[in-house]
C-alpha cells in the first residue's frame, strides 16, 4: 500500500516503477480513501497501543494505493524493497529510504507474512477483481 503521504507528494509513480524494476507483477491496483471505519479494521492488530488513534487519522487523511503483488517470495522481497520503518535506518535506494519522511509517515505499507498478505489482499479485493 502506498500511503496518504507519499500519494500526497505524488511519488505514485515512482514506488510503482521501484516495485516493477524489483520484478514484481502488479495483479491488482486502486487508488481509495480509507474511512475511519475502514482504518480501524484494517490496523486492528495495533488498536490499545498508545499510536493507534494517530495511525487511525493518517490512514484516513488522503488516498491510498493498494496493490497485490507477485513474485517469487514477494513478501520476504518487498519487505526488503521497502526498507526498515525507521526511514533514517532503512538500507540505500529502499523505499523508504527515497520517500518516508519519518516512522509515522514512512510511505508504504507491506504485509509481513503470507498469510497476512492473503489477508490484506482480501480487505481492499475481491477474488475476481485480483485473478480476472
Amino acid at each position: 500500500m502506498i500511503k496518504p503521504d507519499a500519494t500526497a507528494k505524488g511519488y505514485i509513480g515512482a514506488i510503482l516503477q521501484m516495485i516493477n524494476e524489483a520484478g514484481f507483477k502488479i495483479v491488482a491496483l486502486k487508488m481509495t480513501r480509507l474511512t475511519d471505519e475502514d482504518a480501524r479494521a484494517f490496523y486492528k492488530i495495533h488498536q490499545g497501543k498508545p499510536f493507534f488513534e494517530n495511525l487511525v487519522d493518517f490512514m484516513t487523511s488522503g488516498k491510498i494505493v493498494a496493490a497485490v503483488l507477485e513474485k517469487e517470495n514477494a513478501v520476504e522481497d518487498f519487505r526488503t524493497l521497502l526498507g526498515s520503518t525507521n526511514p533514517q535506518e532503512a538500507a540505500q535506494g529502499t523505499i523508504r529510504n527515497k520517500f518516508a519522511e519519518s516512522i509515522s509517515y514512512n510511505a508504504v505499507h507491506g504485509s509481513d507474512s503470507d498469510e497476512n498478505a492473503q489477508i490484506e489482499s482480501d480487505f481492499f479485493f475481491v477474488e475476481e477483481e485480483v485473478y480476472a
